[in-house]
């Protein structure tokens, strides 16, 4: 069995054909690729949508993902739910699989703790609701100006940072296993690390959840995305964006 770890997709999928991907020769059900979040393969429900999930069904492995920042989390929460290796996961398609928050999973005998979300960063000019009066004047006076907005429910979700009860699993199921694991998956990273990146990055909770993570627990690696670079930031931290890696 294999597993291989890539970062940010956003609902494209090329790194994963045969041309980039020759791996996948040998690959069978068994082994899996995982996406560090912002998979963004559930948007709006298109056809072209449909095609690429369809597309990465029908590859001969196993397709994971964690979430991010960008993506419908009203699509993603309405999905059926399901226990994998021990941990609880949203199917999309029968190979293609969304690990949610908190869980830790058994896979081939190594340990996977994941904790998607982030916070968008993106959105400096605000968040428009379409519930408000005058949204759609402002929607395109904003455009018209190119600023950097999200439409709360279109292009944005509030699902983006974790709940009490996401937080409150993932300490739950580290608690279960002594907070040690051979490996963490996240979309965004512990606020030290973030920092050794972008020297002033702000912390915000899921950060400073992530810092505690980092401190308390006993790890081998932590592979996450969402900063759209390809960089081992230090022995033990890896941030992934087109590169696809094996780690085991």
């Amino acid at each position: 069995m294999s597993v291989y770890v890539t970062g940010d997709t956003h609902g494209g999928f090329q790194r994963l054909g045969m041309k980039y991907f020759p791996e996948q020769k040998k690959m069978n059900r068994e082994d899996m690729v995982i996406i560090a979040g912002d998979f963004g393969g559930l948007w709006g429900g298109t056809p072209a949508e449909k095609y690429w999930l369809d597309w990465l069904e029908d590859k001969p492995f196993t397709t994971a993902f964690l979430d991010g920042n960008h993506e419908n989390f009203a699509m993603l929460n309405a999905l059926p739910e399901r226990l994998w290796h021990g941990g609880r996961i949203h199917e999309v398609r029968p190979h293609v699989l969304h690990l949610m928050r908190g869980q830790v999973f058994d896979i081939e005998g190594y340990t996977f703790f994941t904790m998607g979300g982030a916070s968008s960063h993106d959105i400096q000019d605000g968040i428009l609701d379409p519930e408000e009066p005058g949204f759609e004047e402002r929607y395109w006076r904003m455009r018209r100006a190119r600023a950097m907005f999200r439409v709360k429910g279109v292009s944005w979700w509030t699902e983006e940072l974790p709940s009490d009860e996401e937080y409150e699993e993932a300490r739950k199921n580290l608690d279960a296993h002594d907070w040690a694991v051979d490996y963490i998956l996240t979309h965004c990273a512990p606020t030290s690390i973030t920092q050794k990146i972008i020297p002033h990055a702000r912390a915000d909770r899921l950060t400073d959840f992530l810092e505690e993570v980092k401190n308390r627990a006993r790890y081998h690696y932590w592979l996450f995305g969402h900063l759209h670079d390809n960089q081992a930031v230090d022995k033990k931290h890896i941030l992934l964006w087109e590169q696809v890696v094996q780690v085991i």
